[in-house]
């Protein structure tokens, strides 16, 4: 079965570490996640520069060694994420920033990716926001 996932939620929340789980799970069944989209505050997740605190999970990270040691599509929502300050070294150019904050591994595009994977996928499952 092919899956799409999509996040909502910053790395901090709960929503964040149920998706992470669902997703290693979903690998571990032998499925396949065609597209991980980060949305709304869910593009937190992507930034190089989120530091948890020494007695928590780094979800973020966890996140980040996840998609590249599946080699999974790893996308962030450009609007949300320009929103946020998660950018690519691209984007901070354009927009003048002093530096890029893209975690490896994740990449900015727009909306109608998510719209596109789900067109291809089994399921698509979300998980956060509001």
């Amino acid at each position: 079965m092919k899956f799409v996932i999509a996040l909502f939620s910053p790395p901090h929340a709960p929503a964040s570490r149920r998706a992470l789980r669902f997703a290693e799970a979903v690998l571990e069944s032998g499925h396949e996640i065609t597209r991980l989209f980060l949305y709304q505050d869910g593009v937190h997740s992507a930034s190089a520069n989120v530091v948890s605190p020494q007695d928590e999970q780094d979800i973020a990270a966890q996140w980040a060694e996840f998609v590249s040691r599946h080699r999974l599509d790893g996308v962030v929502c450009i609007a949300a994420g320009l929103r946020r300050g998660v950018l690519d070294e691209q984007e901070a150019k354009r927009y003048e920033r002093g530096a890029a904050n893209l975690a490896s591994g994740w990449e900015l595009s727009g909306l109608g990716q998510l719209h596109e994977a789900a067109q291809h996928a089994d399921r698509l499952v979300c998980f956060g926001g509001h």
